[in-house]
């Protein structure tokens, strides 16, 4: 499971396939204070093809993480980010055909790769990026992150627009199939102090973004965070 530099970052929001899209395995460095929309499209454009094979062995680390969420039948819930949409069959297992999953992506091809594979019947795919969610306040009983973290064009803000769109005592997962410490390793790279996904950096951005942490996990097979909207 080996991962790329991306140019920027890619960010989940409801989308159909022609609509930007967010992935479930993210590729790349945790992004900076600039987000090149366009490039990170181009990027993810050009493997959406291949994603799905470059990965696969994940399915059942997503499935595992859909279940930290604790969805119930009937409740709804977005993959936020979602490219292939590797997460949709189980969040849909999970909340039943009268429950709502929506996947969304900022990378058109991505959401076209995730229709192509059938994951359209699991769920509504919406283009966007999740710093600005097409969707009403208070509509999600969950958010489903895969990847999501690194590649906000702004963890703050995005955060925040992510707990918007949730009801209070709502869920959040951000999950990456391979924690921090094994990923920067297969990069060749080193930890830093201003990692996002850094328990220290991302507990205050949470907070400030109107979400209680409640676990951190950072493992060489997983990386995860559960928090509750205040």
């Amino acid at each position: 499971m080996t991962q790329e530099t991306t140019p920027g970052t890619s960010s989940g929001s409801a989308a159909s396939p022609g609509q930007d899209t967010a992935h479930g395995r993210r590729e790349g460095p945790v992004s900076g204070s600039w987000w090149n929309r366009a490039a990170v499209q181009e990027f993810f454009a050009e493997r959406a093809s291949r994603w799905d094979s470059r990965f696969p062995d994940d399915g059942p680390a997503y499935a595992a993480a859909v279940a930290q969420l604790g969805l119930r039948p009937g409740e709804r819930v977005l993959d936020a980010g979602c490219g292939t949409g590797r997460a949709l069959a189980p969040l849909r297992e999970a909340v039943g055909p009268n429950g709502t999953v929506l996947g969304l992506d900022v990378t058109p091809a991505m959401l076209e790769e995730a229709a192509r594979a059938g994951r359209h019947r699991h769920a509504a795919l919406l283009l966007g990026d999740v710093a600005q969610l097409p969707l009403p306040d208070a509509c999600l009983d969950a958010v489903f992150g895969a990847g999501l973290v690194s590649h906000m064009p702004g963890p703050g803000q995005s955060l925040r627009e992510l707990a918007r769109v949730v009801r209070p005592s709502g869920r959040l997962v951000l999950f990456h199939p391979v924690g921090r410490r094994a990923l920067a390793a297969r990069h060749g790279h080193a930890l830093t102090p201003d990692d996002v996904r850094a328990e220290p950096r991302l507990r205050p951005l949470l907070t400030a973004a109107g979400w209680r942490m409640l676990s951190y996990a950072d493992e060489d097979d997983r990386y995860l965070v559960l928090a509750r909207r205040e």
